[in-house]
C-alpha cells in the first residue's frame, strides 16, 4: 500500500515546492491537491463537511501550477488532483494542462476528477448543477481522446469539436490515471466507464468499504485501484484500510506554515 497526502495549498501555508521536497524526503509516494477556483460569497450550498466552510477553501492555489512546482522540486513524488473540478474546466485546456504536467514531471501526473458540491461556484462557470454528471462524463472522455489520438474529435451533448491536434501528449501510456471521486449511487458507473481508479473521501459514503471495493471490482471485471483521501493518520485506521483492499492512503494534511507542516509530516511518516 502506498502513502501520500491530500491537502489544500494556499497563500497562507507551506509552499508547494517545499511541501513536495518534504514529502519525498520522508518517503511519501504522492501529493494530491484540492481545487476551488473561487468561493461565492452567498454560501447558499451547504458544505458536506460541516456547518462552517474552512478558510483554506477560499485561498487555494491553482492545482496544476502548484503541482508543477512540487514536481520540479522532486524526482519521484507522484502529483495529482484530489479532485479537479472538471465541470468548471474547458476540456481542451484541461487535456493540455495535465499532459504538460505529465511531461515536465517525467510521467508522474494523476488526474483525480469529480463534479463538486458548490452549486453557486458551478453556475459562475456556466454549469447547470442538474446536468453536471453528464457534463463530467463527456469532458473526461473528451480529454482522453485528446491525449490518445493524433487527430482527436468529440461530438456529444455538451462537448463538441471536429478533428484537432493537441500537444503535448502525456508521457504515461496510454495516459495519466483518471481517478473518479465520490461515493454516490452512480459513482461506480463512472468508474467502470471512464475511470482508472476510485478515490472516495473516507467517512463520506465509505461505511462498508470492503464490500464496496469488492462490488466495484466485480462489476468492472478488472482490478480497480482504490485510493482513499482525507484519512486521519492513525495506525488502526491505516490497518483497516489495508485489510479492506485499499491501494493508496492519502492522509489529510492541514494547511499550516512550513515548520508546523514538517513536524506533522514527521509524525505521519512514522505510520509507514
Amino acid at each position: 500500500m502506498d502513502f501520500g497526502v491530500s491537502t489544500f495549498v494556499t497563500d497562507e501555508g507551506i509552499g508547494p515546492a517545499a511541501l513536495g521536497r518534504a514529502l519525498e524526503e520522508r518517503g511519501f509516494e504522492s501529493l494530491f491537491l484540492a481545487e476551488h477556483t473561487h468561493i461565492p460569497a452567498s454560501r447558499e450550498t451547504p458544505w458536506p463537511g460541516g456547518a462552517e466552510l474552512p478558510r483554506h477553501y477560499y485561498r487555494t492555489l491553482d492545482p496544476f501550477v502548484a503541482l508543477a512546482a512540487a514536481a520540479a522540486a522532486t524526482g519521484r513524488l507522484k502529483v495529482g488532483t484530489g479532485i479537479a473540478l472538471v465541470i468548471q474546466r474547458d476540456p481542451i485546456i484541461l487535456a493540455k494542462e495535465v499532459a504538460s504536467l505529465d511531461l515536465v514531471s517525467g510521467g508522474r501526473a494523476i488526474l483525480g476528477v469529480g463534479a463538486g458540491w458548490n452549486r453557486e461556484e458551478m453556475r459562475n462557470h456556466g454549469t447547470d448543477p442538474r446536468t453536471r454528471m453528464r457534463l463530467l462524463r463527456e469532458r473526461v472522455l473528451a480529454v482522453k481522446e485528446l491525449w490518445t489520438k493524433e487527430e482527436a474529435e468529440f461530438h456529444g451533448e455538451f462537448v463538441d469539436f471536429d478533428p484537432v491536434f493537441s500537444y503535448p501528449k502525456p508521457v504515461q501510456d496510454p495516459h495519466p490515471p483518471v481517478l473518479v471521486g465520490g461515493s454516490g449511487p452512480t459513482t461506480f458507473d463512472r468508474v467502470v466507464e471512464f475511470g482508472d481508479g476510485w478515490m472516495p473521501i473516507l467517512g463520506r459514503g465509505t461505511e462498508d468499504l470492503p464490500a464496496q471495493i469488492k462490488e466495484l471490482r466485480d462489476r468492472a471485471g478488472r482490478y480497480v485501484p482504490v485510493s482513499v483521501f482525507g484519512v486521519v493518520p492513525k495506525a488502526e485506521i491505516v490497518a483497516g484500510l489495508e485489510e479492506a483492499g485499499v491501494d493508496r492512503v492519502l492522509f489529510n494534511l492541514p494547511t499550516e506554515p512550513e515548520a508546523e507542516t514538517l513536524a506533522r509530516l514527521d509524525r505521519m511518516a512514522e505510520l509507514f
